[in-house]
């Protein structure tokens, strides 16, 4: 894993749990009444985002590769 992938995973793993604790300190101010879907709701939205955009960034990297590879296989013809 490069170093920048690692970077990314540490933000993603910040971002969750500050994500998480302002989920638990919803609940606790708003109690656990309907309003926990709606919490529950966001919470995984935002985690979705977060591992989307993750995903997304590993799959750039591997075609930045293959396209290097590419061109560098053109460029030795």
């Amino acid at each position: 894993m490069s170093h920048k992938a690692k970077k990314v995973g540490r933000a993603n793993s910040i971002v969750i749990i500050i994500t998480f604790i302002l989920f638990a300190g919803a609940l606790l101010t708003k109690g656990f009444t309907h309003d926990l879907l709606l919490e529950a709701g966001v919470f995984l939205v935002s985690v979705k985002l977060i591992l989307a955009t993750y995903q997304i960034k590993l799959l750039s990297e591997k075609i930045d590769d293959r396209l290097d590879k590419i061109e560098k296989a053109i460029k030795k013809e």
